[in-house]
């Protein structure tokens, strides 16, 4: 758990307070998003089944204690892919969180290439799904058609639109309207999970609880360019609403003054 119990912030969009220090790899037309191999296929089902979803559970349940309200929302989209959003306050839960949302469907991330650099954890993570962002035009196009492959194949592409890690914070932080381009490209449904910190009867550790809400479907009278704003807007005042059901702070961000 996150020792630090202040943080001090100067912008919002662009503040990464992960403790995690990692030399990114350049993703570029050389990297490979999707295999198809036997032996790929096998690895994937193995580090995601049989190694990832037990860590992931037990890790949500005895750390966090974490609790999914409003499940049922995902009724009727079992075999249908879609996005889903999530405010980013966790570093190992909110690789696991989704997992328990979404279970049994199997979940991809659209991630920072950090995700995929680290030395060992780094060669694994793309069998649990990760997507990292590309650095360039060759490796973009192969990045879209790896989103576009994960969609119909019926997946949850998982995405933290704040795209910084800021431990326990209660808020919604303001994010661009950039991520919600793909849902608008692929006709999909759009959910999204707010996880808020709730107090414990016999310890200072808070549980989280996950409230989903959703199918949110972009507005399609709209011109195309307001589509994603106006989607975007709609999931960002949800969540802002759920994130008022946080009853603990565990770390209080103080913004500095400009000089």
């Amino acid at each position: 758990m996150d020792k630090r119990k202040i943080i001090y912030y100067s912008d919002e969009l662009n503040d990464e307070f992960s403790t995690a220090k990692i030399t990114p790899k350049r993703i570029d037309g050389k990297y490979v998003y999707c295999h198809s191999s036997l032996i790929k296929r096998f690895t994937h089902f193995f580090w995601y089944r049989i190694i990832f979803t037990p860590i992931a559970f037990f890790h949500s349940k005895l750390i966090h204690h974490h609790k999914t309200v409003g499940k049922e929302k995902l009724k009727g989209y079992e075999k249908t892919g879609y996005f889903m959003y999530g405010n980013h306050t966790q570093d190992i839960g909110d690789a696991f969180i989704p997992n328990m949302i979404n279970f049994p469907k199997t979940n991809h991330f659209i991630v920072h290439p950090n995700n995929v650099s680290m030395p060992l954890l780094g060669k694994i993570t793309p069998s649990l799904g990760a997507i990292p962002l590309p650095d360039d035009m060759d490796a973009y196009r192969n990045f879209i058609s790896a989103v576009e492959r994960r969609i119909k194949e019926g997946k949850c592409v998982v995405i933290y639109p704040e795209a910084h890690i800021w431990p326990y914070y209660t808020k919604i932080r303001n994010f661009p309207d950039t991520s919600f381009t793909y849902p608008i490209k692929y006709s999909c449904p759009v959910f999204c999970f707010t996880n808020t910190y709730q107090k414990r009867r016999f310890s200072k550790k808070p549980k989280i609880i996950s409230y989903i809400d959703g199918p949110f479907f972009a507005n399609e009278e709209l011109p195309m360019r307001s589509r994603k704003k106006e989607l975007r807007d709609r999931v960002y005042e949800c969540m802002t609403e759920r994130a008022k059901g946080s009853d603990t702070e565990q770390i209080t961000y103080i913004k500095r003054e400009e000089k």
